[in-house]
């Protein structure tokens, strides 16, 4: 495994500010990426936010990989209102949530453009100041989480990586896999077109159960979610949601090779019910590791 990442929900009984985690991760590890998967912008201050990646970043010697977005439905109505946010005038929340992005990014870029006073407190550099401590190259480990082909564009205009959930706007009635497919190469021909010159990242999102053990059977067995379903975000945003892959490894391996989505990716994000435990979720991540990654050639 490469990597841990972390949701990120307001409101619900588990940890809601990512930094001091990601931080106190940082501290305690050495090579494993430590990310997100979302943090919700809408709820964000993108000064401080700037700062507090900016030091989680560099405890960790610059291993961070930030997935922000507009953010999941959420635990309460217009949480972000709590948290003194509204959008202006003309705008939505979803519009706000990117406008927040936009600040954020700009910010990681560690131009100086506050004015110091005459009389500081310590010593200031010549020139504007700019937020510290500022963590040279995170602004190209943000990565956007996208729900659909023009955010997943948006995102490639501005240079950030690309994250899909198993969670995405039902645009054109096909199975999730092939969206997201469609949904990347969007994003890569914006990003081309923009004219960035590093290659960009791209995740895809999937939860994947071998089933080797008896436990196994009994939580994932029961094949009740081999399909996509179909639901509805809000009153008018359709939304497909992706199936989980249960199966014996050698049907699992079969079935993932037809994963348009994971085919275009270079990441893999797996899902784990932490509910479950962490022994359980060890057992789970050791049996993809073992039993099926291999024969696909994931490393």
């Amino acid at each position: 495994m490469d990597g841990a990442y972390f949701r990120v929900h307001h409101f619900a009984q588990q940890l809601a500010s990512p930094f001091p985690l990601l931080a106190a991760v940082g501290a305690k590890t050495r090579k494993i990426e430590i990310g997100t998967a979302v943090i919700d912008m809408r709820y964000e201050n993108p000064h401080y936010m700037a700062e507090d990646a900016g030091a989680a970043d560099l405890i960790a010697g610059g291993r961070l990989q930030l997935g922000i977005s507009r953010g999941s439905p959420e635990q309460v109505i217009d949480g972000w209102r709590y948290f003194g946010y509204r959008p202006i005038e003309g705008d939505d929340d979803s519009e706000m949530g990117r406008r927040h992005a936009e600040e954020f990014l700009e910010l990681l870029r560690g131009k100086g453009f506050a004015r110091p006073n005459p009389r500081p407190m310590f010593p200031n550099p010549p020139g504007l100041l700019r937020l510290e401590p500022h963590s040279e190259g995170l602004r190209e480990r943000i990565w956007w989480g996208s729900a659909s082909n023009a955010t997943a564009a948006w995102a490639g205009k501005l240079g950030m990586n690309l994250q899909t959930s198993t969670l995405k706007f039902d645009e054109t009635g096909e199975p999730l896999h092939i969206q997201q497919a469609a949904q990347i190469r969007a994003f890569r021909a914006a990003w081309k077109e923009a004219g960035h010159t590093r290659t960009p990242r791209i995740s895809v999102s999937r939860s994947i159960f071998a089933l080797l053990d008896d436990r196994d059977r009994a939580y994932f067995g029961r094949g009740s979610k081999e399909e996509d379903s179909i639901g509805y975000l809000d009153e008018s945003t359709r939304a497909i949601f992706g199936r989980s892959y249960a199966a014996e490894p050698d049907v699992l391996i079969e079935e993932l090779r037809k994963d348009e989505a994971i085919a275009e990716a270079d990441t893999l994000l797996l899902t784990v019910p932490n509910q479950l435990g962490v022994a359980y979720n060890a057992h789970v991540i050791e049996g993809i590791l073992t039993a099926v990654a291999p024969a696909l050639g994931w490393r």
